[in-house]
């Protein structure tokens, strides 16, 4: 069996996931964008959109790793022409991860105040942060959901439905934000920061609904859960766990990111709040095409086509790197109407025009580092993917971060830090890979 690695093909699985990777970072970057020019505190309102995105976005990295861990099992199977031996296992890796995800959602909301004391949120930007944390938390077992259906999808070759689902969804949060956030006079009092939770909560759920839909009618995946567990379930786990563990330790970097910006004053961290959701933006978009390494890699390790692999590899690189430079260039040009779009603060902006460049050099780095990720996932090597996030975060940002700060750095230092961290990240999977896969081509 021979598969289809061309531009063509590449494309066709990798700009609906583009699209559909950023659904969570445009509800997070509209949240910010609106309640960022709200009348009322917008500061304030706007750092703690940051810093409840950060700790959201920890907790769906961590239990949505199901998408990764589906996806390799079912595509290796795609690819072994045996898709029937895993059909069950995606309901029960969905009730798995929803059952967690509630468990979850009763062990932190009482203790929301406590959480974001730990990112030095305090006064109105610490009763913001609970505000917002306490509806949003609610949305969370509804994308864990919509992730691991993502995840089947792309197991089955089909980005095409994920993406659907996701442009529903992202409409559907940037006009309810527009109603909640501002009101509609006479109808609908202005909720502000309370408004962009409900919206995103509420469009999570239409995603939701949407994904069961699609799956149902669109594939042979059920969704009801059968016993016994499936025999790969112990794979899913133990992927799942590795994961979990590299999730954690890439969270630590987010947390110590996000506590030292905090620590700097509230225009620093509404700062950081800015310029960490363009960087999660830019990461989703690399992310279409990290997802169709992720998917053509299972598929053709499942097939054990080692020579297309390693093809596939190195164009990947290439366009890596070109989506990189475009990204790069993209934020140079509109540079000052960026941050204008977030903020109207002149402390605010003066700092965000003073560091957002770094952001911009990291791009080609992280195109290159989120592409092998992708791969890495793809071929069910996730304990690789653990030991290179220890590593990355505990022996390269974590020692960065602490130097740069003793040295005044601030906002440049955090930056600065994250890109070593990336640069850890990327160039052992690249050596690991080619060490792999060279030797595995030549004897095929």
């Amino acid at each position: 069996m021979s598969s289809d690695i061309s531009i063509k093909h590449i494309n066709k699985l990798a700009i609906p996931a583009l699209i559909s990777g950023i659904s969570e970072p445009i509800l997070s970057l509209t949240d910010a964008a609106i309640v960022g020019n709200i009348n009322l505190n917008a500061t304030e309102s706007l750092a703690a959109v940051g810093i409840v995105t950060t700790f959201l976005s920890m907790l769906i990295w961590v239990l949505g790793q199901t998408r990764s861990a589906i996806s390799s099992i079912v595509s290796q199977y795609v690819g072994a022409n045996q898709l029937e031996k895993v059909k069950n296992l995606p309901a029960q890796a969905i009730f798995i991860i929803t059952s967690l995800s509630i468990l979850i959602i009763i062990s932190t909301y009482p203790f929301a105040q406590n959480i974001f004391k730990l990112y030095n949120a305090s006064d109105l930007i610490l009763d913001y942060s609970v505000d917002y944390y306490k509806i949003r938390v609610f949305g969370f077992p509804f994308t864990l959901f919509t992730i691991a259906v993502f995840g089947a999808f792309r197991g089955l070759q089909n980005t095409y439905y994920p993406m659907i689902i996701a442009i529903i969804g992202a409409l559907l949060n940037i006009v309810l934000d527009f109603i909640l956030v501002f009101g509609i006079k006479g109808y609908i009092p202005a909720m502000h920061i309370k408004g962009a939770a409900y919206a995103s909560v509420i469009a999570q759920l239409i995603m939701a609904v949407f994904s069961a839909y699609y799956l149902l009618k669109k594939t042979s995946i059920p969704l009801k859960i059968s016993f016994p567990f499936n025999k790969e379930i112990n794979r899913f786990i133990i992927m799942i766990l590795n994961l979990f563990v590299r999730t954690l330790a890439l969270n630590v970097t987010l947390y110590f990111a996000t506590r030292f910006a905090t620590g700097y004053g509230a225009a620093y961290i509404a700062t950081y709040t800015i310029a960490i959701n363009l960087w999660f933006f830019a990461a989703f978009f690399i992310d279409g095409y990290a997802s169709a390494g992720n998917i053509l890699s299972g598929k053709l390790f499942g097939s054990k086509e080692y020579c297309l692999l390693l093809k596939l590899s190195n164009r990947l690189i290439k366009y890596a790197i070109v989506i990189g430079i475009v990204l790069a260039l993209i934020g140079a040009i509109f540079y000052y109407p960026i941050g204008r779009l977030f903020s109207e603060d002149p402390d605010v902006l003066a700092l965000f025009y003073d560091s957002f460049w770094i952001i911009l050099v990291m791009q080609p780095l992280c195109s290159l580092t989120f592409i092998f990720d992708g791969i890495f996932k793809g071929l069910g090597k996730m304990k690789s993917l653990r030991n290179v996030l220890l590593f990355s975060t505990f022996i390269v940002f974590v020692p960065i971060l602490f130097w740069l700060d003793s040295l005044d750095y601030k906002l440049h230092g955090i930056f600065i830090a994250l890109t070593f961290w990336i640069l850890a990240r990327g160039i052992p999977l690249i050596i690991k890979f080619r060490k792999i896969f060279i030797p595995l081509s030549q004897n095929h």
